[in-house]
């Protein structure tokens, strides 16, 4: 029983000196390129245009902070944190260049952050997983990052196909026990099942 009651952009940043200066916990979320990052955002958020849907990939070139405030309905108790839109990779039209600053200063914030509870890694739940998918879920876990693997663009599919691609995504991650969470913007479906993962990261 959580839900977000506030939601407001913050920063953009490519260096330390530029991140927030208030200590909230962090939920990360990244992606590749053109995954629904920006839609998916903009749907747990409920606040339209919060992050900007682009239909040129590779649009975010920066960190992007969220402040989000949080509501237990139950106990009334509010809690803000730090929503993380971390710039997609693996496009294909962004110069060689650019791909190393991103990567650099992504590396950067992930491995350094002090308040980073979990990286929420989206892939597209229609398609293989790509090469830099597999790599990016890799380094997360080889460098003792937590990682929650969201599917997007779930309606987009049939139920029965829902199914069995969340077991090849598994197979393709080689963890086949594995926690994939099928989530539509268009639709919201999974969003409850996200608040609830966040509403957990804010009590413990």
């Amino acid at each position: 029983m959580v839900n977000i009651i506030r939601a407001e952009y913050i920063a953009s940043a490519v260096k330390n000196d530029q991140f927030p200066c208030e200590k909230l916990l962090e939920i990360a979320f990244i992606g590749r390129s053109n995954v629904g990052k920006s839609s998916l955002i903009n749907s747990l958020t409920r606040v339209r245009n919060l992050a900007r849907v682009s239909g040129q990939p590779g649009k975010t070139q920066t960190i992007n902070f969220f402040k989000l405030r949080a509501k237990y309905y139950e106990n009334e108790i509010i809690k803000d944190f730090y929503l993380v839109d971390l710039p997609g990779y693996g496009y294909a039209k962004t110069g060689q260049a650019n791909r190393k600053r991103w990567a650099a200063f992504i590396e950067k914030y992930l491995l350094s952050s002090k308040r980073l509870y979990c990286v929420c890694q989206l892939v597209d739940i229609r398609h293989e997983p790509m090469e830099a998918d597999i790599n990016m879920f890799k380094w997360l876990v080889e460098n003792n990052l937590p990682v929650f693997v969201i599917a997007t663009k779930a309606d987009k599919i049939s139920k029965n196909l829902v199914k069995s691609n969340i077991d090849r995504l598994k197979k393709a991650f080689c963890v086949p026990e594995l926690t994939i969470l099928p989530y539509s913007s268009t639709k919201n479906e999974g969003r409850s099942y996200l608040l609830d993962f966040i509403g957990q990261a804010l009590v413990e």
